[in-house]
């Protein structure tokens, strides 16, 4: 085994160990084991990206894509109980998602039919669930309405890009990542059910780990 693939798969047995103990901290609420596991994973995944990058990838998709993973970090931290800071994570979170879409547009948008698709997905995924989350959101507090449609308006657009690059790991990361945000919004302002915690990680880590493989070419 060379270095370059033994890199490779110790950073994935790091991020997989941490993603794992994320999901077990979330199941009983061990927010010791989350103020670690959580950041650890993001930190892994990210630098899996990079390890996995094909040479032809272009400077300016790394650059993006290693912004991207370093605002999902501070988003991470931002939302931790510890720190509980709602809205700089959501702020983190979108800028990532800025950043995610300046890599699919540098990588190239050659399925610009697949972006259709997921147009109409994001259209239906508005309707059936951003509604009531925006409902909730101006309920809760009428200051997050405006923060939390524009997040929901950048993320439907990190997959709409995401999907016209035609790459599967493009197209399953930033499903995924529509599919945790929806969850999480849900749970924030609509209702909230003991699965919720544990199937938020598990389809963010998801996310991220195809938004990591999109490089891989």
């Amino acid at each position: 085994m060379d270095s370059s693939a033994a890199a490779i798969a110790v950073t994935s047995a790091v991020a997989g160990v941490a993603a794992v103990a994320n999901w077990w901290s979330r199941v009983d609420d061990r927010r010791r084991v989350e103020l670690i596991s959580k950041p650890v994973a993001t930190i892994a995944i990210g630098v899996l990206a990079l390890l996995v990058a094909d040479d032809s990838v272009p400077t300016g998709a790394l650059v993006a894509a290693v912004a991207g993973f370093v605002l999902c970090l501070a988003g991470d931290v931002a939302l931790l109980p510890v720190v509980d800071r709602f809205v700089v994570g959501l702020v983190s979170f979108l800028a990532g998602h800025l950043a995610f879409v300046v890599m699919f547009a540098i990588l190239g948008l050659d399925r610009w039919w697949l972006g259709l698709v997921a147009l109409a997905g994001a259209g239906a995924v508005a309707a059936f669930v951003g509604r009531p989350i925006l409902a909730g959101a101006r309920a809760k507090d009428p200051g997050l309405l405006r923060p939390v449609q524009a997040y929901l308006t950048i993320i439907s657009s990190m997959a709409v890009v995401g999907w016209a690059t035609g790459v599967p790991a493009a197209i399953v990361g930033s499903a995924l990542f529509v599919l945790s945000d929806s969850i999480l919004g849900w749970r924030q302002f609509v209702a909230e059910h003991r699965w919720m915690p544990v199937a938020i990680m598990v389809t963010y880590h998801g996310a991220l780990l195809g938004l990591a493989l999109t490089l891989a070419g």
